[in-house]
């Protein structure tokens, strides 16, 4: 087969815009005699069945058929590009011109997209045909709830958001459109809104004995509306003293009025929450008719000059006294500035949260503890690579792991949840002359990851990372801001980000009293690049997310990440009659919501993220 009959006396004329490969043709002629050689083999051509192979990572087989014509007992074929650990062997069929390539992968088989070549060699002839070699990432979701993650197998982390209330942010909810700029905060889902008060934010300016000493008009610009919207139920930061109870530099004179402060946090509760006070015959009362029940102690002490000694001092003093004024709050201990992630630094919890689960509440002062909160940021510095950044996700979840073994120390504290109040991916800000606050050389450059598709698969990443290790509740740090840090901007207008939070909030309600979402056992062949996260909600829904974050180049920054594709096997599960997908990626719109597709059930589902972004496939039974 392949060879032409030794003996042809045809002339072969190639049809217009042809051409012939491979063919010689001799004549010769005087007197009529005539003689030829033989016509060397057509030429060799190969086409594949699809220009696109996905192979998991479990092992399971997976055929491309090839045609190759002509097809002879002596074919060569192989195959370059493959990933190491993936195995692919050619067979033959009965089916004439057709041969099959059988790959099979492996965890080993590193994820993502491959442009791989099949070769085929015959009769000293060659052809080639490209196609895309896909090593796909395989996600068991068992039927069983895991009860090493969560709270003894249960996600109960809800999303929020915050507000730094300042003269330079003090009047976003300003008329005439601030019933719409509720409504669209109140949409995203926050529980407990964080109003953290600083600068001319700061309620009480100076001790005079007279009415000017305290002012809420920039305070209750954003207070009151927050009050209006969302739970109802904001958490009040009282991140910094008055500044005449403070040394020159802004830190708090703790030796000299931690007394002061403490009267001064007493007042804030009497304003909100028991109709009012009087101070230089004036009487100062809120509004709002709802009262502020969670109450956050001094924002970043670590960070802000109080030592942890001085810390529980200021606790100690300054929760009793809020107390006796309403016995009802909450309180939320700690507020670390925690982006040192265990460096050794101010940041890092060991120096600092062993001191307070010794000291705090210890001596009968009612110094009640309700939270421990933190804070996490990726970055300090936006020339960092994408690849610092989304290394620092495993950190964050150490690190609330670290704080649960503190206080598991006590059993009165054993119980305490840990909240992480801000969140965000890079914690720097424009300092003096446009500098950076936080690498005073450099000039101060937004960094956009906080509002691009990175972001679509860094805060998933985060969410399921946290949520798994029990962690209650994640607050995006804030929300009108630029796009460093906001979901929406100055005007109201959304980012990405507004969305990936959005769909966060509702895909994992946790409302008070609501039962959560189990999380369901799930094994992955990569989580390393790949973030998985399944959980079964109380009507018998499943949902698992798949969230990409692999990083495409190790010297991007904020770059379009490594496409991924998760092969989803509920096959553990039984039977659903309906499913959809919901994704957030760089083809996603800033200014709408995403909008589900309605997909077949099948037990194991094929979801393919082509870059940073996430999809939850949500399966109904």
């Amino acid at each position: 087969m392949g060879i032409f009959a030794s003996a042809v006396h045809r002339f072969i004329r190639p049809a217009t815009g042809m051409s012939v490969l491979g063919i010689a043709v001799a004549l010769t002629g005087c007197g009529g005699g005539s003689s030829s050689t033989p016509l060397p083999p057509p030429q060799v051509t190969v086409t594949l069945s699809s220009t696109t192979v996905i192979v998991p990572q479990d092992g399971t087989q997976v055929t491309l058929p090839v045609t190759i014509t002509p097809l002879v007992s002596t074919v060569s074929v192989t195959v370059t590009g493959l990933p190491a650990g993936m195995t692919q062997q050619f067979s033959t069929t009965t089916s004439g011109s057709i041969g099959n390539v059988t790959f099979a992968g492996s965890a080993a088989a590193a994820a993502g997209s491959y442009p791989a070549v099949v070769t085929v060699t015959e009769n000293g002839q060659t052809a080639t045909a490209n196609f895309t070699l896909v090593s796909a990432v395989v996600a068991t979701v068992g039927k069983t709830t895991d009860t090493t993650m969560g709270v003894n197998g249960v996600l109960k982390q809800f999303m929020s958001t915050a507000f730094q209330v300042a003269e330079w942010d003090g009047d976003y909810f300003g008329v005439p459109n601030a019933a719409a700029l509720e409504s669209k905060m109140t949409a995203m889902g926050p529980q407990h809104i964080r109003l953290q008060s600083v600068s001319q934010g700061v309620a009480m300016s100076t001790n005079t004995g007279t009415a000017a000493d305290w002012d809420f008009t920039i305070l209750d610009q954003t207070v009151q509306p927050v009050l209006a919207s969302g739970d109802h139920s904001p958490e009040f930061q009282i991140a910094t003293a008055p500044a005449w109870m403070c040394f020159s530099n802004g830190q708090l004179d703790v030796a000299n009025h931690v007394n002061d402060f403490a009267a001064y946090a007493a007042n804030l509760v009497r304003y909100y929450n028991k109709g009012g006070f009087d101070w230089g015959g004036t009487h100062f009362q809120s509004a709002s008719n709802y009262p502020i029940t969670w109450w956050g102690i001094f924002n970043e002490p670590n960070g802000n000059g109080i030592t942890a000694d001085q810390y529980v001092t200021i606790y100690n003093a300054v929760v009793p006294a809020m107390l006796a004024v309403d016995p009802t709050i909450k309180l939320s201990a700690i507020e670390y500035s925690d982006y040192g992630l265990g460096t050794g630094d101010g940041g890092d919890p060991m120096t600092y949260l062993p001191t307070f689960v010794a000291a705090a509440n210890s001596g009968g002062e009612n110094a009640q503890v309700n939270i421990v909160s933190t804070h996490f940021y990726s970055s300090c510095n936006q020339s960092d690579p994408d690849t610092n950044l989304m290394n620092s996700v495993p950190q964050f979840a150490a690190n609330v792991t670290y704080f649960y073994q503190e206080l598991q120390k006590r059993p009165d504290l054993a119980n305490v949840p840990v909240w992480v109040t801000e969140n965000n991916v890079n914690a720097d800000y424009q300092g003096a002359n446009g500098m950076s606050t936080c690498n005073p050389s450099q000039v101060f450059v937004d960094d956009h990851r906080g509002t691009s598709a990175f972001f679509a698969a860094w805060r998933p990443y985060v969410f399921s990372a946290l949520g798994k290790v029990g962690n209650q509740a994640l607050f995006h740090w804030d929300y009108d801001a630029d796009q460093q840090y906001g979901e929406v901007d100055p005007n109201g207008n959304t980012y990405l980000s507004y969305w990936v939070d959005q769909a966060l909030a509702s895909t994992y309600p946790a409302t008070p009293g609501s039962p959560g979402q189990s999380i369901l056992e799930l094994t992955a062949t990569d989580s390393t690049t790949v973030e998985t996260l399944a959980t079964k909600n109380a009507d018998g829904s499943v949902t698992v997310m798949v969230d990409d974050h692999a990083v495409a180049s190790p010297a991007d920054n904020n770059g379009s990440g490594a496409p991924r594709t998760v092969i989803v096997d509920v096959s553990g599960l039984g039977t659903f009659s309906s499913a959809s997908l919901l994704s957030i990626n760089s083809t996603s719109s800033a200014t709408s919501a995403p909008v589900p597709v309605s997909v077949t059930p099948a037990e194991r589902m094929t979801v393919t993220v082509p870059g940073y972004g996430v999809t939850w496939l949500t399966l109904r039974p």
